[in-house]
């Protein structure tokens, strides 16, 4: 395609106010794109994540699917709080026995439950000996950081 070619499609760009034109003569191929310098650069927002607030400590998070017990209505002893946010399992697997049953005595070091945290599955041992008085949580519920999971007298 010759210059003078070229230089007629230039022209016929700016003067038609199309944006772009693409022609194609034989092998040869010539695009043409007009850039308009008051043009405003319009840019698409991604989507807003909303992600949970880190917990601060002395600060209990706020659970609306499943709100923790009052402190008046658990049982005397020490209350074993969940370490972070997953799923609570009380077995291994769905077919599988329970770590841990109400009345069971257990000791510190001893697995009581399984939370799941992206696709990893974190066991949560008792941090101190005795009797387990209650459990929380049902099995397979989501669980939030700071969540009492069972309470040990």
């Amino acid at each position: 395609m010759d210059l003078r070619k070229l230089k007629k499609l230039i022209d016929l760009v700016e003067e038609s106010g199309i944006a772009e034109i693409e022609v194609t003569e034989g092998e040869e191929k010539v695009r043409i794109t007009r850039v308009n310098q008051n043009a405003q650069i319009m840019y698409a927002q991604p989507p807003a994540q909303h992600f949970a607030a880190p917990a601060m400590p002395g600060i209990a998070p706020a659970t609306a699917s499943s709100p923790a017990p009052a402190a008046s209505t658990l049982p005397d002893g020490a209350v074993l709080k969940s370490p972070m946010v997953g799923t609570f399992y009380r077995a291994s697997s769905p077919g599988a026995k329970a770590f841990a049953e109400v009345g069971q005595q257990v000791a510190a070091g001893d697995t009581l439950c399984i939370i799941e945290a992206m696709k990893l599955l974190n066991e949560i041992e008792a941090e101190t000996s005795g009797v387990i008085k209650a459990i929380l949580v049902d099995n397979g519920s989501p669980v939030e950081y700071g969540e009492p999971l069972f309470v040990i007298g």
